[in-house]
């Protein structure tokens, strides 16, 4: 077993959500669990006792309580869970915020800081929701946000749970044409929108574009606007309002939240839509709820007294992760614009200055902060840190290493993975056990995940194979929008392994530690000569190269067979010459393989991302196989696609 980066002491370990509630566990079922694996092995084991365990221990208000944890597990899927039970999911985040003390710190770039109250997060989440009711908004109506990562952004989601309503959000750094094939599919009656946002010290006017919003959806007939970074005008949107106006003349006294069954629809989450129109995921109100407090409080010991920062924005389901700790008591910090201007340093000080005890960050901000040679401890003062929460995609050894050399010695790592599918993870930390490096500590609670072996089907251990899931959980999707059948959502996830969740990923899980490591996506996975090679272990080793900015990884048919190909992003300046290649090539076969070893490597002027900062390997995969890349606007550059078109003519040919 390799040494472990960090290792938490008993205090922590004996202090912890997660111990107590294995402390209650043992006292409920009479068990006497003394470690995370037997607490774990119980919770998938035993899936309906762990559920209703965690609907007791969180205290879930309600209405009317469930008849059934669920009517049959082995409906996969279509297994209801909760039957019979009222709730609303508005209501039970806001327990802690008709108490004293800060529920939401805004913070954008230049230094501006807005306060907000618990109790007047609560005053404005029901006079929305009153305004929302009283212009007609009734249980099942969709509200979509095109918002910045603002205080209004929660408000408002929580505003359109509390009548009952089905929120779904873009972020505004996002085109019209992409939100309108998101938002677009859902039929939303209300729009909420910013007059802006701020970024690189820059004010972006996103008025025209809510407007073009608003003209090609037709079943909009309200829009609210939150003053915020723009001209200040209504934009000349039909029945728009601004938001002070809108909620101005609504009392919050009296108000009742709607109460619906556990699986009334909460939220839409849209997939990346790198292959066609995003699909459409229509999750519920009472698995979101508990399974975000299992993952925030369990997982991640956030809880009252905590300070939570995650740099997120509505288009990512780490949105609506970050927006969940209102209901553990947490402060919430949310953060518009770059995080790296005017310097590196920036969203550190903020860290220091709101005494952050838990940070969210992507494996692609830490690996541009090594690139880049910074080092956050060294500008800031972050004893108040206690925890980091990483996720986005695979992070490398090296990173995880980072974390505890330039950001903290003695913090929890929480790297996690899982993703809009489920609006949660699969796999996650947990703070009463160690953090190796390049591992995820453990599968979540209730998650009943394996390795499969891709050609036997078989359970693995130490051996790269397909990750999936062999029982519901109740974050997995409802249904997805205008799929009435359910054939969309069958093959999204059932056709590779009947009756088993097939979920994309490709991973280890380590046998000796019980962790688990992520390669990839496995549509994405290399297969030259018909050895798999995940992606991640190419580009892990590629950090390791100064002059390098980045990389992308594809597998290109030629010649009877797969090749791999390296495209390759440059510092300013740096050529991709053959000194450069051969260093890469040593490395590969040194630290990888020699089936690491790209067949071609070639200099590109940018590397293809997603929305939310993905690399793109699909679109590119696309092209140089001949194959139709059948949506741009869902990329974040996707003008970087140009260039591969134009080299396609070489690429055939040698």
């Amino acid at each position: 077993m390799r040494n472990a980066l960090w290792i938490p002491d008993e205090t922590r370990v004996s202090s912890s959500a997660m111990r107590r509630y294995l402390d209650y566990v043992n006292r409920r079922f009479y068990r006497s669990f003394h470690t995370y694996r037997e607490l774990y092995d119980w919770s998938v084991e035993n899936i309906e006792d762990f559920w209703a365990s965690l609907w007791d221990y969180f205290d879930i208000i309600c209405s009317e309580p469930y008849t059934a944890v669920c009517d049959d597990l082995g409906k996969f899927p279509g297994c209801r869970w909760f039957v019979g039970a009222k709730l609303n999911y508005a209501e039970n985040m806001l327990r802690f915020c008709k108490q004293d003390g800060e529920a939401i710190v805004f913070r954008s770039e230049g230094g501006v800081r807005h306060a907000y109250a618990r109790r007047e997060v609560y005053s404005q989440v029901i006079r929305l929701a009153t305004a929302l009711r009283e212009d007609g908004i009734r249980p099942g109506d969709v509200v979509a946000g095109y918002l910045p990562n603002l205080a209004q952004t929660i408000i408002a989601m929580l505003a359109a749970a509390a009548v009952g309503a089905v929120w779904c959000s873009c972020a505004t750094d996002i085109g019209p044409a992409a939100a309108v094939d998101r938002i677009g599919q859902v039929r939303p009656v209300v729009l909420i929108t910013a007059d802006g946002y701020r970024y690189k010290n820059r004010s972006f006017d996103i008025l025209a574009n809510a407007k073009e919003i608003v003209e090609r959806i037709p079943s909009i007939r309200r829009t609210v606007i939150v003053r915020y970074a723009g001209d200040r005008s209504r934009g000349g949107i039909p029945n728009a309002v601004f938001w002070g106006e809108y909620l101005h003349e609504f009392d919050p006294v009296g108000f009742q939240f709607e109460q619906l069954p556990a699986e009334h629809p909460l939220v839409i989450m849209f997939s990346s839509g790198t292959t066609g129109k995003p699909k459409c995921m229509v999750q519920s109100a009472g698995g979101l709820l508990l399974n975000q407090l299992k993952e925030l409080v369990l997982h991640s010991n956030i809880t009252t007294g905590e300070t939570l920062l995650y740099i997120t924005s509505c288009s990512w389901m780490m949105w609506n992760w970050q927006a969940a700790a209102i209901g553990t008591g947490a402060k919430l910090v949310v953060f518009d614009g770059n995080p790296s201007y005017p310097d590196d340093s920036a969203i550190w000080k903020i860290l220091e200055e709101e005494r952050v005890s838990v940070f969210g960050l992507s494996a692609s901000y830490i690996h541009g902060l090594m690139s880049k040679g910074f080092s956050p401890r060294a500008c800031a003062d972050l004893s108040a840190l206690r925890s980091v929460s990483q996720t986005g995609s695979a992070l490398s050894d090296a990173g995880f290493r980072f974390v505890y050399s330039d950001i903290k010695e003695d913090l929890h790592f929480n790297s996690i993975a899982g993703g809009t599918d489920i609006n949660g993870c699969f796999a996650i930390g947990n703070p009463t056990i160690p953090v190796y490096a390049g591992e995820l500590q453990a599968p979540g609670l209730g998650m009943k995940i394996e390795c499969l072996d891709e050609d036997t089907g078989k359970p693995v251990r130490d051996v790269q194979g397909e990750l999936v899931c062999l029982a519901p959980c109740p974050s997995m999707p409802l249904y997805f929008w205008d799929d009435p059948e359910g054939k969309r959502y069958h093959s999204a996830y059932f056709d590779v392994y009947p009756g088993i969740w097939h979920h994309g990923d490709y991973v280890l899980f380590h046998g000796d530690t019980g962790g688990v490591t992520f390669y990839g996506r496995s549509d994405s996975i290399l297969k030259p000569s018909g050895v798999r090679i995940g992606t991640a272990e190419i580009y892990n080793q590629m950090e390791k190269i100064p002059e390098i900015v980045d990389t992308l990884a594809i597998g290109q048919n030629f010649a009877g067979d797969q090749r791999v190909l390296l495209f390759v992003l440059c510092k300013e300046g740096v050529v991709l010459d053959d000194a450069l290649q051969t260093r890469i090539k040593t490395i590969l076969r040194t630290n990888a393989s020699p089936r690491h070893v790209p067949a071609r490597m070639i200099q590109v002027p940018d590397i293809p991302r997603t929305l939310n900062g993905k690399k793109v390997e699909s679109a590119v995969t696309n092209i140089v196989n001949g194959r139709k890349v059948t949506n741009r606007d869902a990329l974040e550059n996707p003008e970087s696609l140009d260039f591969f078109y134009e080299i396609l003519p070489d690429l055939r040919e040698k």
